[in-house]
């Protein structure tokens, strides 16, 4: 039984008047980043910046890829509150050993600090990712749907997005303050969809993009929800590559128009060189 969810989206963007290099003020959007505090059968668990687009499935993502929840059905109901900056999650039998499991944490590198719980980093031998094999073609078509998609980095800028692909088809695009925030996003769509890596056909597989760099954390999280292949617009980290590696996870980076550098499993692209001009 799925959870019951509110609908409780805010306004993405606020405008204020800013002064331009000749001196004249201009009126100009700007991210509308707030704070959400989660709450987990009253327990206060964590503060997530955002920018609140779909808070609800925010918070269904970060306890997934926390590992703190196994399945969407723990889940009796999330209420989001903005006029008191909450979010109450209602589960149907509590989380065993919440406060051992939450006590450890590992700060990462995501924008405005991430944090993971240290038991996810202990757990990354244990994923097992599907088949998956990206055609060359199919990347730059993701690279295409990227730069036509409308988005409030355009309007705004400040943001990060990440994306979620069947081959080269969109199935979803988040915003938000951090590429961390828009990942948990996505896995509770994807949860609330009932949709799961491993169900795609192996040349049509699901692919996230994100416009921030690849690190540990973001590899570890897609691979958890069993996303075997992870594009980013910028680059990615040591330890990053490292773990893609070590799961056989396809990372691309620098993927811009039809430039692209593959850091790891060069295996799943079916290379088309000659698309490449």
């Amino acid at each position: 039984m799925l959870p019951r969810l509110t609908q409780a989206r805010a306004p993405l963007t606020h405008e204020i008047e800013a002064v331009d290099e000749h001196g004249q003020p201009q009126r100009v959007a700007m991210p509308a980043e707030r704070d959400l505090t989660v709450y987990v059968d009253r327990r206060e668990l964590v503060t997530l910046m955002t920018l609140g687009a779909q808070p609800e499935w925010l918070v269904l993502g970060y306890l997934r890829n926390q590992r703190l929840v196994r399945s969407v059905d723990e889940i009796e109901s999330v209420t989001v509150d903005w006029e008191v900056s909450s979010a109450a999650v209602k589960t149907r039998s509590g989380i065993d050993c919440i406060e051992e499991r939450t006590a450890r944490r590992v700060v990462t590198t995501g924008c405005g600090q991430g944090s993971v719980f240290g038991a996810l980093m202990d757990e990354v031998g244990s994923l097992q990712l599907p088949d998956a094999v990206l055609p060359q073609a199919s990347l730059y078509g993701i690279v295409d749907a990227i730069r036509h998609q409308e988005s409030t980095y355009k309007s705004a800028g400040s943001v990060h997005a990440c994306a979620l692909f069947r081959g080269a088809q969109l199935l979803l695009f988040v915003e938000d303050v951090g590429r961390h925030n828009a990942i948990d996003t996505i896995a509770g769509w994807m949860w609330m969809q009932g949709l799961a890596a491993a169900d795609a056909a192996p040349d049509a597989p699901y692919v996230f993009y994100t416009t921030g760099r690849l690190t540990s954390e973001m590899v570890i999280k897609s691979a958890q929800m069993g996303v075997a292949i992870v594009v980013s617009r910028s680059g990615m980290t040591q330890m990053g590559q490292s773990i893609a590696a070590q799961l056989g996870l396809c990372a691309i980076g620098r993927a811009l128009n039809k430039r692209f550098l593959c850091y790891s499993g060069r295996e799943r692209v079916r290379w088309q060189p000659g698309l490449a001009g």
